[in-house]
């Protein structure tokens, strides 16, 4: 099963990952999930971590960066740091892998680009959220035929995201 979760920002695509990835053992999953950065109650970049502990500054409003999306400055080193980790662990037909998310930002890394594609050869069980509207490369993964696209909306994302918790716990357990 491979599954790309798209939709609006905000629907609830990064929530229902972080769902699935509470249900797994550690040993099973393998991935990465983002989070808002916040301060003083106001939003200025976005974290990314790692489901065995690394976390990496992604983007911020004050990092200097050739690469932007809006008014953040996004940190390509940072984030090649997380797929260097990520690119050491081992795939096995029992592993979960559990990428939030393949957005603009993410896109500009040719290596991430090149990690994703060579983990949706590989692996048996993935669960990706991937934004609505992005890059030509993120259009050609949403057609693969190995994949199937899931559109998150506020009226159906419990009942999709407990459906694909049911997925992922049939197909461990057959594993």
């Amino acid at each position: 099963m491979k599954l790309l979760l798209t939709g609006k920002p905000g629907v609830g695509k990064t929530t229902c990952v972080i769902r699935i990835a509470e249900q797994l053992p550690d040993r099973r999953k393998m991935g990465f999930f983002t989070r808002e950065i916040r301060e003083r109650g106001r939003r200025t970049g976005f974290e990314v971590a790692t489901f065995d502990g690394v976390k990496r500054t992604l983007a911020h409003v004050q990092i200097r960066s050739s690469y932007r999306v809006g008014k953040y400055g996004v940190d390509l080193a940072a984030l090649e740091e997380i797929v260097t980790h990520l690119e050491n662990l081992p795939i096995t037909p029992e592993t979960v892998v559990l990428i939030d998310e393949i957005g603009k930002m993410e896109s500009f890394s040719r290596r991430f680009r090149r990690w994703v594609e060579d983990v949706l050869n590989q692996a048996d069980l993935l669960i990706a959220t991937i934004a609505l509207k992005g890059t030509p490369w993120m259009e050609t993964l949403k057609k693969r035929p190995d994949v199937q696209l899931r559109m998150l909306t506020g009226s159906n994302r419990d009942r999709v995201c407990g459906e694909v918790l049911q997925r992922v716990r049939q197909a461990t357990a057959e594993k």
